[in-house]
């Protein structure tokens, strides 16, 4: 009997560590014809289609579709942006502009990708 109570604790272990990365997996989704208006703070991954005009911080990574587009600063871990930004872009780690991404402002990070056709306008600090 002492065996089996073991057992059971071992399975709920397991299932809650599952559960947590399970939930470190999660993205936040701003779709296509949606306005954020002032601070937008997330923990989790973050997909961007709709619009923010204010502060951005993303302690994961942060994906800004085409449609994508951030009036103000953005502060992240890692980024691939498709979309338009107007303000400071930091990012900690990797950041990739694909062909169609428009940065107009300063942009600082570790490491950077860029693709054929992306442009910025302003300062670049890479490393």
């Amino acid at each position: 009997m002492l065996g089996a109570k073991s057992k059971q604790s071992s399975e709920k272990t397991l299932t809650v560590i599952a559960n947590a990365a399970k939930e470190s997996q999660d993205t936040c989704v701003v779709a296509t014809g949606t306005t954020i208006e002032g601070k937008f703070s997330s923990s989790e991954n973050v997909r961007l289609d709709g619009q923010i005009k204010g502060e951005v911080k993303c302690t994961q990574r942060l994906v800004m579709g085409e449609t994508g587009r951030i009036e103000g600063n953005i502060q992240t871990k890692d980024a691939i942006i498709m979309g338009t930004v107007e303000g400071e872009l930091v990012v900690d780690g990797t950041l990739h502009l694909k062909s169609t991404a428009v940065i107009r402002g300063t942009i600082t990070s570790k490491n950077m990708m860029v693709d054929e056709g992306a442009k910025y306008i302003g300062e670049c600090k890479i490393g």
